[in-house]
């Protein structure tokens, strides 16, 4: 076996089959995402690197609560939200930041910011609704002109910080 044959089998391909694996989990599995704005705080600050899995079917990939990332047609961006209202239901936000959903009260613990921006929505089949958990800085349904992500710009579900360290670990 020549230096070449030998430095290709011990180097070049156990590196190349390295980056194809990680390659294919980042085009099928999970993805990593930048948060855009403020809107998270205190949960998630601007600017935070997360580590999302990929969603193909939100319906029974995500529950309400849940962190996901998704495309904005009206904003033209990705962002990054609280699951708020499923495909259905009936939400209500009073201007205390009280939420109910489908007439019945919904604590959120997470929220720390609140707004006194309220609103009235009737989430339609394959839809989804999104809040930021900093209610008084985040631009979200309750002011977008379509209230409403289409389940098909869901792309993920945003499960752990990894930048800033001080703030590394599992979201809830």
């Amino acid at each position: 076996m020549g230096k070449m044959e030998k430095v290709f089998r011990e180097w070049i391909l156990p590196f190349g089959i390295e980056i194809l694996v990680v390659l294919l989990l980042i085009k099928f599995v999970c993805f990593f995402v930048i948060v855009p704005t403020g809107s998270m705080i205190p949960t998630i600050d601007e600017h935070s690197f997360l580590f999302a899995l990929r969603v193909r079917n939100p319906e029974k990939q995500l529950e309400r609560g849940d962190i996901v990332v998704f495309e904005s047609d009206e904003l033209g961006k990705t962002l990054v939200k609280r699951l708020i209202g499923m495909p259905g239901d009936h939400v209500v936000i009073d201007d205390t930041g009280a939420l109910t959903i489908n007439d019945e009260p919904y604590p959120e613990p997470y929220v720390k910011f609140i707004s006194r921006q309220s609103g009235e929505f009737q989430v339609p089949e394959g839809c989804y609704l999104f809040f930021g958990d900093n209610r008084s800085g985040s631009m979200d349904a309750r002011s977008w002109e379509q209230p409403y992500i289409s389940g098909d710009k869901i792309t993920g579900k945003a499960i752990f910080t990894l930048w800033p360290f001080e703030n590394f670990g599992v979201l809830k």
